[in-house]
């Protein structure tokens, strides 16, 4: 997967293409893990916006590729060009896995890698990838889909989280947390979070989470309750709920537990620290409550996880 291809033809998107290369290019300078080779495919010199590109190679390049990126298609109403099309279906022939960001999806439906797959695109254009692809299952209220070697995401930020997720999944999360500290941006939103909220992120300092959700993530290893939360920000707990769910698309409780879990995914990535530690150092209390949240959330127990990450690193450090 170290190989990143970026395929770009007229009518891309630049925001996610610069974007993508953002995540991708050069690593941060605290990490010393194998990082990714960025490479630009596409037909000659292209423009993408206001900007003329050069690629490195054409777009059969995207077959030489671990991962495909799509950036965002401009004109929807307009077929992506069939070389595009061909390119990106033989790259994931050919085993890479191909991710879309935004518009990017309708390039990916057209080359049939979502027939019977569940994807998402950028929420003003749902309907429409639904009406022209009627064997994809298109999901208009998530930020992005894992199907494994296909993956879509919504438009704009979530195109930044959708990349941050495959760090994840290849560098652990210390490492996509790194990255995201770099871009100032937020760490970690999963996929399943609404696509629309009212403030994504608490965008002003006097905003009534600002100051709570640090203040609760310094504070995982105790247990701590939506009462605590509510006493914390001054306010009611009904009142803390409406504001949790206009600004963050999800409930205290349920953020309080993602929260854990992306800290325990840290815990058993860089440490020896037995199950039981880090259950005590997330709030979990016991091994068992870990084990089942832990399981239900990332799909794999903790000590299979562990193992899983360490033998993929080992085998990209080899």
């Amino acid at each position: 997967m170290t190989t990143v291809a970026l395929a770009v033809t007229e009518g891309m998107l630049h925001f996610e293409l610069s974007l993508a290369y953002e995540v991708f290019g050069p690593p941060p300078a605290a990490v010393t893990v194998p990082w990714y080779d960025v490479e630009v495919c596409g037909p000659d010199a292209v423009r993408v916006g206001r900007f003329r590109l050069e690629p490195d190679h054409g777009l059969d390049g995207l077959r030489h590729a671990g991962t495909v990126i799509v950036p965002g298609w401009a004109d929807v109403d307009v077929d992506p060009p069939a070389e595009l099309v061909d390119a990106v279906r033989a790259a994931h022939e050919a085993g890479a896995r191909v991710a879309s960001l935004c518009t990017g999806a309708f390039v990916l439906a057209a080359a049939g890698l979502l027939d019977g797959r569940r994807a998402t695109t950028h929420w003003a254009h749902t309907e429409a990838l639904a009406g022209l692809h009627p064997l994809v299952e298109v999901d208009p209220d998530v930020l992005y889909v894992d199907n494994g070697s296909v993956l879509t995401s919504a438009g704009k930020a979530a195109a930044m989280d959708l990349c941050l997720h495959l760090v994840r999944l290849d560098h652990g999360s210390s490492v996509a947390n790194a990255v995201a500290r770099r871009l100032v941006v937020p760490p970690h939103r999963a996929g399943g979070q609404a696509q629309f909220v009212a403030a994504p992120v608490p965008t002003r300092d006097d905003h009534p989470l600002a100051a709570l959700l640090p203040w609760a993530i310094e504070r995982l290893d105790r247990p701590l309750t939506v009462e605590d939360l509510a006493r914390r920000s001054r306010m009611s707990s009904r009142n803390l709920a409406r504001h949790f769910r206009a600004a963050t698309g999800t409930t205290p409780l349920r953020w309080l537990l993602t929260q854990r879990i992306r800290r325990a995914q840290e815990l058993l990535e860089t440490t020896d620290d037995t199950v039981d530690a880090i259950a005590t150092a997330t709030g979990m209390g016991t091994a068992t409550t870990l084990r089942r949240h832990f399981n239900r959330t990332v799909g794999v127990p903790p000590d299979s996880y562990r193992r899983t990450f360490r033998a993929r690193h080992a085998t990209l450090e080899r």
